[in-house]
């Protein structure tokens, strides 16, 4: 059953620059004025990162714009934020990310139905540039065969 979600941002990039292998929702630590912006559609998770330190998982990189009508304690647009994940899950990540090449990269930052911020997290190996030109070739390939099925109906 898919639940109802309302997209905030996605990392487009994430799908071309990283194999998925496999994905959790986590919450998010916000201040007042983080999810007043993220109300207005102010996030973007271009080039953000997830990573685990002292047994925590932070994020890094997600800019949230400041707040318009925010006063003198407004955030930095910034700062790291950390993710709300059970204990299982974090030790599990610690172990996948010693691995070599795993990192963690979200996905999607979005509201779920209880009206809290929530951020996709995915495990992803990077992709080489030859997968890269794969990726696009399979998908041009896709496009000229659904364009040739348009043309003969």
């Amino acid at each position: 059953m898919e639940r109802e979600r309302k997209n905030i941002a996605t990392n487009r990039q994430a799908r071309h620059e990283y194999f998925i292998l496999e994905t959790l929702e986590a919450g998010i630590v916000l201040t007042g004025t983080e999810v007043k912006s993220l109300r207005q559609g102010k996030g973007s998770l271009k080039e953000s990162y997830a990573q685990v330190q002292n047994g925590e998982v932070y994020l890094y990189n997600c800019h949230i714009s400041t707040y318009d009508f925010g006063n003198r304690f407004n955030h930095d647009p910034l700062r790291p934020r950390k993710l709300l994940l059970h204990k299982e899950e974090i030790r599990r990540l610690i172990g996948k990310t010693k691995e070599k090449g795993l990192t963690l990269v979200p996905l999607a930052l979005y509201f779920d139905a209880n009206n809290r911020v929530k951020v996709e997290l995915a495990l992803a190996k990077g992709k080489k540039l030859y997968d890269k030109r794969e990726d696009m070739a399979k998908r041009d390939a896709q496009r000229a065969i659904e364009r040739a099925l348009r043309g003969k109906e």
